[in-house]
């Protein structure tokens, strides 16, 4: 069971993900906008939160995005089908997820409980990558012996990388083992969540010494 907040400014779709949700088990706080949403979220810290893209006032993007500046919550936005753009979007805001409408309950718990296994999860060794330290005890990467704010997502990520040096991983391996799920389209959340990381981890993020691309196929971590 997880405490999700919820921020749907529809109320028939907030009251019906509100009653799914509870039925598996999760105790939901729901809002109808993101400025409440980030009050609550303030207020008292969730597990998770869950947030429609189209709020009225502060969208579920910039919701995401100001989380992000001062911590790592799991985020899930729900967008609309097709809407591409705000997809990436969300990504590069941070989020770790994403779910289209309409939203079918099972598949959102699915999601969430995904995205709250990685954040769990406590693999158990140190590695060292130059200035770069990856503890895999504390679930910890320090840079420079300064801590490196990563999101579970993101230090899931970097995780499994690191822990196959030179060997080349394809995006579709990087969803099955980091998200959980294998759906082509869903190819983008690796490419955002690479992004986001190189920014944490790179000396110069358009140039990468530590995860490479490896042109149509996928992404390598190379140990210096």
């Amino acid at each position: 069971m997880a405490n999700i907040i919820l921020v749907e400014d529809d109320p028939s779709a907030r009251t019906a993900l509100e009653l799914a949700l509870s039925r598996q088990g999760h105790s939901v706080t729901s809002r109808a906008t993101g400025e409440e949403g980030l009050e609550t979220m303030r207020a008292r810290r969730p597990e998770i939160a869950v947030l429609d893209v189209m709020l009225p006032g502060i969208d579920g993007i910039e919701v995401c995005r100001r989380v992000r500046r001062t911590d790592t919550l799991p985020v899930i936005l729900l967008t609309a089908r097709g809407d591409d753009l705000d997809v990436v979007l969300g990504l590069e805001a941070g989020a770790d997820d994403y779910v289209v409408k309409p939203v079918e309950p099972r598949v959102l718990d699915a999601r969430i409980r995904a995205v709250l296994r990685r954040a769990d999860r406590t693999p158990s060794d140190r590695s060292v990558y130059g200035d770069l330290v990856i503890d895999r005890t504390s679930l910890k990467a320090t840079r420079k012996g300064a801590d490196v704010r990563l999101t579970p997502t993101e230090l899931r990520l970097l995780l499994e990388l690191s822990r196959r040096p030179g060997q080349a991983m394809t995006r579709q391996q990087l969803l099955a083992a980091v998200w959980e799920h294998t759906y082509p389209g869903d190819s983008r959340l690796v490419d955002a969540c690479v992004q986001r990381v190189r920014a944490k981890i790179e000396d110069e993020p358009a140039s990468p010494r530590l995860i490479e691309t490896v042109r149509g196929f996928g992404y390598r971590f190379v140990a210096p």
